[in-house]
């Protein structure tokens, strides 16, 4: 099944270029068949001719020719505006109604040999649009580790009881703000990182984070029985952990 989506994505991705290309030599640009043409035939000899520095130069000259064509194209810009466009509709329609996930929870079986493996539903999903949150009763407590594209993220851990020992907390993301409200007993570690955002970490805050990773802990982790440990990592967005 794996093997079709891969396929049918590839196909998906030629069917676009070719009519892209077609529309762009039908309407806009007659010419542009001969410069694709020339940078392939320079790419595909400049590869033969590996590794020699001639063909490494030949090579990325055709690379640059290919890709200055390819963003000259009056087609691939209305394309990218219209995924712009699309990704911006799916980030605001996030907004207006955020996915609350509810765990379900499942008895065990009571025959369980020793290589039973019980699988647990997680608490979130990785998900490439959209707004994931806790939900607002009690609930079970998985470790976080999920992958996120656009879209906030929100844990409340006062809602759960956490296990001694150390909590992860996991969470991958592009774009969004990460918020975690930690329970006054407990003691937390952070590990952030971000290209372009802000962190506020219960005191600390941080208005400008510029490509930069943030390490803080909270006085008694090391011999607390409960804490938490946070890695979050964005490209833009905002980080906020509060207590409770």
């Amino acid at each position: 099944m794996l093997n079709n989506m891969k396929n049918d994505f590839v196909s998906w991705i030629f069917l676009t270029g070719v009519i892209l290309l077609l529309l762009e030599i039908s309407f806009f640009n007659e010419g542009l068949i001969f410069s694709l043409l020339a940078s392939g035939a320079m790419i595909y000899f400049g590869r033969s001719l590996m590794p020699r520095r001639t063909g490494k130069l030949l090579f990325w000259i055709g690379v640059f020719f290919f890709l200055s064509s390819v963003f000259s194209m009056m087609t691939f810009r209305f394309f990218l505006l219209a995924v712009l466009l699309y990704i911006a509709f799916q980030f605001a329609q996030s907004k207006k109604k955020p996915e609350v996930i509810v765990p379900i929870l499942r008895e065990p079986s009571l025959e369980l040999s020793k290589d039973t493996v019980i699988e647990k539903p997680p608490l979130f999903k990785n998900r490439l649009f959209g707004q994931q949150e806790t939900p607002a009763h009690v609930y079970d407590w998985n470790d976080v580790n999920v992958q996120t594209g656009i879209g906030d993220t929100v844990i409340d851990l006062s809602m759960t009881v956490l296990p001694k020992g150390e909590t992860v907390i996991f969470i991958r993301n592009i774009i969004g703000n990460i918020k975690v409200f930690v329970p006054y007993d407990v003691e937390v570690t952070v590990r952030h990182s971000a290209i372009i955002g802000s962190a506020e970490v219960f005191q600390h805050e941080e208005d400008r984070v510029l490509n930069q990773s943030l390490f803080l802990q909270t006085a008694g982790y090391e011999l607390a029985e409960q804490k938490v440990k946070i890695f979050t990592s964005m490209a833009v967005g905002n980080l906020e952990v509060k207590r409770i």
